[in-house]
């Protein structure tokens, strides 16, 4: 783990902050690097569009430009495939910064609003400012996407911004650190490395708002980092993602789909399905048809396979490896611990009260829990922490809506599994223990903007203004009611 704390993205002198700030005694070593984007963010220049604008296409360039010294910091990290990183990584990213600057100019405008009688002369509206300095800590597990996708919005939004990659994927992060900057305008965006002790310190320092992504544990300590400067924030976290499998469904194109989602990236996905639950009749049917897509998808080694990623540390590793003894192993369960390799694994009946069941598994092993039928497979979900997403195979739509409307979840996706994230115009965001608040496309430029109301009048018509002054009377009550008061509209009801 890297915990020198140093600090590529410089302030306008180019001079180290935080190394220079670090020699006074007692003092934040960011508190230099904070001063200098706020300074920036306090001249305006990122409200300008043009200012946005340029920096977003600055990124898109990055991400052109770097795309193989992206793929080979990737296999480096995690040896992840070239196709995974490129849609993932790549593809998703570029997607946002594309919508969003075919966009800005329309998420940029004043928002009218609908006005009362006594306002009808002036002017009512929502102007979308941006918050200030903010922070955006990342992920490993996706460690270009869940830096770049709310830097985004950020930037959209106007912001000064400080983005603090994950140590653990060491070679991204020097990519992120070393080559990002060169991009973009370095008044206005820096890059923190280092570890816990460097975040912490970090979190130390008042920040306009907060973008954290990472376990409901540590975002419980950014939350109350965050509290001490009453600073509002984002939670993207995580949890157990349940997926139901119905009796009736295509057991062979819902294999396909749950492998696809639970082994890309080797199940180091946030949204991945984390469990099934299906009926013990459906559980055995399902199970070869499992093993016929890791075999289809993996070959009969998947070792061997060029597409299968590997875990990220050892620490990750030895977590799952030990999961493995949970339930019975159905197909997979091999390991090799120098290659930090666990293969596809699926767990055949497995107990709610075993390991593989108290912690989000983040890995490519997928435990099966029988349920008698949907009702017992909604209050099992529902006894549980509300996840970040949630699954449903079925032929039945009554059945899949029925599961829709009884659970609660950041997302929900019918017949597949992770495709909701594909499309731009869904939020992406938990709820409960999975997270506070959501992003992507425009849900970012939101996240990343004050939504600040203002209603501008003239200094005349005092006539009018004086019905709500003193002294009150009634007949003041009765006109000064018919101008601000909504009405319910009437109903008609058929008997």
């Amino acid at each position: 783990m890297d915990t020198k704390g140093d600090i590529p993205g410089k302030a306008p002198t180019g001079s180290d902050i935080g190394k220079m700030d670090s020699k006074a005694a007692g003092m934040n070593p960011y508190v230099g690097l904070v001063s200098s984007l706020r300074a920036a963010w306090l001249t305006g220049k990122t409200r300008a569009a043009e200012h946005r604008v340029s920096q977003l296409e600055a990124l898109r360039r990055f991400l052109d430009e770097k795309k193989q010294p992206i793929l080979d910091a990737m296999a480096s990290d995690m040896r992840k495939p070239p196709f995974e990183v490129e849609l993932s990584e790549i593809v998703l990213v570029k997607n946002e910064v594309n919508y969003a600057l075919n966009n800005l100019s329309s998420w940029m405008k004043d928002e009218f609003v609908e006005k009362n009688l006594v306002t009808q002369l002036d002017t009512a509206f929502i102007r979308k400012e941006p918050y200030g300095v903010v922070l955006i800590i990342g992920a490993w597990n996706y460690p270009l996407n869940l830096i770049l996708v709310p830097l985004v919005g950020a930037i959209a939004a106007g912001n000064c911004v400080i983005i603090k990659p994950s140590e653990i994927c060491s070679s991204t992060e020097k990519i992120l650190a070393e080559t990002l900057p060169s991009y973009l305008d370095n008044d206005c965006l820096a890059v923190v490395t280092g570890g816990p002790a460097e975040t912490t310190q970090l979190l130390e320092n008042k920040f306009d708002y907060i973008f954290f992504t990472g376990s409901p544990q540590v975002g419980k300590i950014v939350m109350a980092a965050a509290a001490k400067h009453l600073t509002p924030l984002t939670l993207e976290l995580g949890g157990k993602n349940p997926c139901y499998v119905a009796d009736e469904s295509d057991l062979q194109n819902v294999a396909n789909r749950l492998v696809w989602g639970r082994c890309f990236n080797a199940g180091q996905t946030c949204i991945a399905p984390d469990y099934v639950l299906c009926s013990a009749e459906t559980q055995e049917k399902l199970l070869p048809a499992l093993r016929q897509a890791i075999t289809q998808f993996f070959g009969p080694e998947p070792r061997e396979s060029p597409d299968f990623a590997r875990i990220i540390s050892d620490k990750q590793f030895q977590r799952i490896r030990a999961l493995l003894g949970s339930g019975r192993v159905a197909i997979g369960g091999q390991t090799d611990e120098r290659e930090r390799y666990i293969a596809p694994t699926v767990l055949a009946d497995v107990q709610p009260s075993e390991p593989a069941m108290q912690e989000e598994i983040f890995g490519p092993v997928l435990p099966i829990i029988t349920v008698p039928n949907v009702d017992e497979a909604i209050a099992f979900i529902n006894r549980r922490e509300r996840p970040l997403a949630m699954y449903v195979f079925a032929s039945d739509s009554k059945l899949v809506h029925r599961v829709l409307e009884q659970t609660s979840s950041g997302g929900f996706g019918a017949n597949d599994t992770m495709m909701q994230t594909t499309l731009i115009s869904l939020p992406f965001g938990g709820i409960g223990n999975s997270g506070l608040g959501s992003y992507h496309s425009k849900f970012s430029f939101d996240t990343f903007s004050h939504h600040r109301a203002c209603l501008l009048r003239s200094l005349g018509l005092e006539t009018v203004n004086a019905l709500r002054y003193p002294p009150y009377s009634e007949r003041k009550m009765g006109l000064v009611t018919s101008a601000f008061e909504i009405k319910r509209k009437g109903t008609c009801t058929l008997l």
